[in-house]
């Protein structure tokens, strides 16, 4: 708030508990002590007890056109532990091995699969290291586990990074940028490196591949604000989480960076140029929509341009080539094996052309 203030904003801090949501055949509105909130940006610090109510005004924010930094949904893909890590292993983003327990008769199955014990038991949502245990024998991970299985919790039993043990890498990522990083040590024998556990901070170098990893989590979760957790591995780093609402205490102390001066500058930037959901666009068009074309269920098309495959009346958003996306391709591109492709279009049109198609046809008729 001081940093906006300093850069001439005028701000509001509100808390969504204290907010009502109008919906209506507009945009709807958010009201707060009984009258319309109107703003140019919103920064979410959403707490987890509150994460249910707190995506209900964020999200209805993002319907009315105004900018947020962290949307609702990244909001709640980097609050689920086991979703994060679903998105970014298939991202090739490192993450630890990783095993979901639905009944406390898995739980030895679980660890060896991920290496056997010592081994974390965690729930899939928990913020600054709560619900987070690190147990030492298979009795104690299936009484642990049984444990939170009766208070229904969604139970992750997790690889333990043994040279990482009580230390992890902290980095702030503003914008799909490093602005800040630190190392977070625990206090005695505690082995969850939390500040607010007692754990001290250090002034640390980042390594490329440590930033390039921070990013890349950050960006494939959505997330424009966040806190990158990393462990310190073997063989490099290991994304552990990304937090949407990262203190900023602890790091600009060990940093001497003002990440949020920086948050601000990013703000003021981004809320003029917003990024686009497709999906909201999609829907304003009766009939129209986007669809994907996995080249390796159709052969016929491979070897082929896109003029000769695309249906008429269709846009080629982009193609997925590998980790490559292809954006606009040109019509003379030629589609090779294992190829994507995200068409946008009448919905009827391009489905009706393209399970038409054989083996004779020219193109998706």
């Amino acid at each position: 708030m001081n940093e906006a203030d300093a850069a001439g904003m005028i701000v509001e801090i509100v808390d969504p508990l204290e907010t009502s949501l109008v919906l209506d055949d507009r945009n709807g509105q958010v009201i707060y002590q009984g009258w319309p909130l109107d703003a140019d940006a919103v920064i979410p610090r959403i707490g987890y007890s509150v994460t249910t109510e707190g995506v209900r005004v964020v999200r209805q924010f993002e319907r009315m056109g105004v900018y947020v930094a962290n949307c609702a949904d990244a909001i709640l893909r980097s609050r689920d532990k086991l979703t994060a890590s679903q998105i970014l292993s298939q991202k090739g983003v490192p993450v630890p091995k990783t095993a979901l327990v639905t009944s406390w008769k898995d739980v030895e199955r679980a660890i060896s699969r991920v290496g056997g014990v010592p081994c974390i038991v965690k729930t899939s949502q928990g913020t600054q290291g709560d619900g987070v245990f690190l147990v030492r024998s298979i009795r104690q991970a299936k009484e642990m586990a049984y444990r939170l299985i009766a208070e229904r919790k969604t139970v992750l039993v997790q690889e333990y990074i043994k040279e990482s043990h009580g230390k992890d890498i902290r980095v702030i990522v503003v914008g799909g940028e490093i602005v800040a990083a630190m190392r977070r040590v625990s206090n005695g024998r505690e082995f969850r490196s939390n500040f607010h556990l007692g754990g001290r901070v250090e002034q640390i170098d980042l390594p490329e591949d440590y930033a390039k990893v921070a990013v890349d989590a950050a960006n494939h979760l959505g997330i424009d604000v966040g806190g990158v957790d990393l462990l310190e591995g073997r063989t490099g780093p290991i994304l552990l989480e990304v937090n949407s609402s990262p203190g900023l205490e602890g790091i600009e102390k060990a940093s001497g960076v003002n990440v949020a001066g920086h948050i601000i500058e990013m703000i003021s930037k981004r809320h003029k140029i917003q990024s686009v959901n497709l999906d909201e666009i999609v829907r304003l068009r009766t009939g129209f929509g986007t669809i994907t074309v996995v080249l390796n269920t159709w052969p016929q098309f491979i070897g082929r341009s896109i003029s000769e495959v695309v249906p008429p009346d269709t846009n080629v958003v982009t193609i997925i080539r590998g980790k490559e996306n292809i954006w606009s391709p040109d019509n003379e591109l030629i589609l090779q094996p294992n190829d994507q492709i995200v068409l946008y279009g009448p919905l009827e049109s391009m489905r009706s052309h393209i399970e038409g198609n054989d083996e004779s046809s020219a193109a998706l008729s």
